[in-house]
């Protein structure tokens, strides 16, 4: 069986909070980065709170 529904997005909200700082810091756009990282340190504190491990999520996603 799978991971809860609420769990996956939560772990959705990590990685387009991550793939949002990534472009950020890409453009060099310091507003944007500064607006993309808080959204990862929020979503990341969230899942967090309610267990989800999302360093696990992103080992699967490099295949560790």
């Amino acid at each position: 069986m799978g991971r809860p529904v609420y769990a996956e997005a939560l772990l959705e909200r990590v990685r387009q909070a991550r793939a949002a700082l990534e472009a950020a810091l890409e453009a060099r756009d310091a507003y944007a980065v500064a607006v993309a990282q808080d959204e990862l340190d929020d979503a990341v504190r969230v899942a967090r709170r309610v267990g989800v491990d999302v360093d696990a999520d992103e080992a699967e996603a490099i295949g560790e």
